[in-house]
């Protein structure tokens, strides 16, 4: 198993920032990445919000060794070819770190306020099932053509190309349906938040059952689990808010051991990848103790 960051962009300042993702790069963490959002996700209205693609370089170029994620941009927010064309240049900028989540967004409000079409959960999975492809062929492919519902390319190119051979898409999201078939059938890793080891393993068992109509091995694909940490009272609804209650089953919490016990369970289930999903007020205490205290019980 590996280890990573994901780092909120609320109520927060890039310096701030920066200064985090040092001290994680600091640790020994693999991964840091960032959300897409322009309003907090915390289910508040808050607007205060740093935006993603922005942040992302920045992370990118405070960086050197982590890989740089997204998780996730969300579709309706941005055509393929401009999230494809950023990508490009951003790994230019992280010297080939870049991985690429897609998903097709949640927190209706924010689409609303800035009069963003909000359609229903299908049309929105139908758009990331063409957006997949459609970036990944501009990413990889010298002419793109694609004739979808929703875009369309004609001989498409996106140049200069990223500077990795095959800049990874993750798609995140819990979905059994759609979501776990998208990602089966066209990306590198699937990323899904704040649910127990048990819901994870078993999505996972769904995943390799979309792999196996799909003809794939499942083992080529990246599986991560995005997890919150709260080490005191107050902690966990000081950085979740109204949300607190819903990603409660996701979140570590006790002792040492538990936490120890608490990531097993994950690695047991499948998951490649557990990432620290941390907002402001960001705690630096749990992601130390982390880092000293957890980590050396899982290498």
């Amino acid at each position: 198993m590996r280890f990573g960051v994901h780092t909120g962009l609320q109520n927060t300042s890039i310096a701030e920032l920066q200064s985090l993702w040092r001290r994680i790069e600091a640790h020994g963490f693999e991964w840091i990445s960032i959300w897409d959002h322009f309003y907090s996700a915390d289910a508040t209205g808050n607007p205060h919000g740093l935006e993603a693609v922005a942040s992302h370089a920045a992370l990118a170029a405070t960086t050197e060794t982590v890989r740089c994620g997204s998780l996730v941009y969300s579709v309706g927010y941005r055509h393929p070819a401009v999230i494809a064309n950023a990508m490009a240049t951003l790994d230019q900028i992280a010297n080939g770190r870049i991985t690429l989540g897609l998903g097709g967004g949640w927190m209706a409000n924010e689409y609303e306020v800035y009069g963003m079409p909000f359609p229903s959960a299908g049309v929105r999975l139908r758009q990331v099932n063409e957006a997949i492809q459609c970036v990944r062929g501009l990413l990889t492919e010298q002419y793109t053509n694609f004739d979808g519902e929703f875009f369309t390319m004609h001989d498409a190119q996106c140049e200069p190309k990223p500077v990795q051979e095959r800049l990874p898409i993750w798609i995140g999201g819990g979905g059994e349906k759609v979501t776990l078939r998208i990602a089966a059938h066209h990306a590198d890793g699937w990323n899904v938040p704040f649910i127990a080891p048990d819901a994870f393993a078993h999505k996972v068992g769904v995943l390799h059952e979309h792999c196996d109509a799909a003809g794939r091995d499942p083992a080529t694909i990246e599986r991560a689990i995005n997890v919150g940490i709260a080490m005191r009272d107050g902690d966990l609804e000081a950085q979740f808010g109204a949300m607190a209650n819903y990603v409660s089953p996701g979140v570590l919490q006790g002792g040492v051991q538990e936490i120890v016990d608490r990531v097993g369970a994950y690695r047991d289930a499948g998951a490649d990848w557990l990432i620290l999903a941390m907002r402001a007020p960001f705690d630096l205490d749990g992601l130390d103790m982390f880092a000293t205290e957890v980590l050396p019980h899982l290498s």
